[in-house]
């Protein structure tokens, strides 16, 4: 019986000349979210179509793998919460 990892792979194995900007955009994409915690002043860049906002307010971004806006809500409980309900795993940004 043969071990499946007697040879694991290390960052020596991988060739970065095979992976442009959009192939390690796609990696996670419908699988991994990221929560960032942004401040209503930011919220434009990453959600071009929110309304205006009183400046100030702490809030949080669920954003795609490869950085696309899902949801902002004002409770990080709430856009944790929305990826679990769409079996998304979430990473925190900071």
């Amino acid at each position: 019986m043969t071990e499946l990892n007697q040879n694991p792979l290390t960052a020596a194995d991988l060739d970065p000349a095979e992976f442009n900007a959009a192939d390690l955009a796609a990696l996670g994409e419908g699988h991994i979210a990221y929560v960032r915690p942004i401040r209503s002043d930011d919220v434009r860049r990453f959600f071009p179509q929110a309304p205006e906002l009183t400046p100030g307010l702490e809030l949080f971004a669920l954003l795609s793998a490869s950085g696309a806006p899902i949801l902002l809500a004002d409770s990080r409980d709430v856009v944790v919460a929305n990826a679990m309900a769409h079996d998304l795993h979430t990473v925190s940004l900071h």
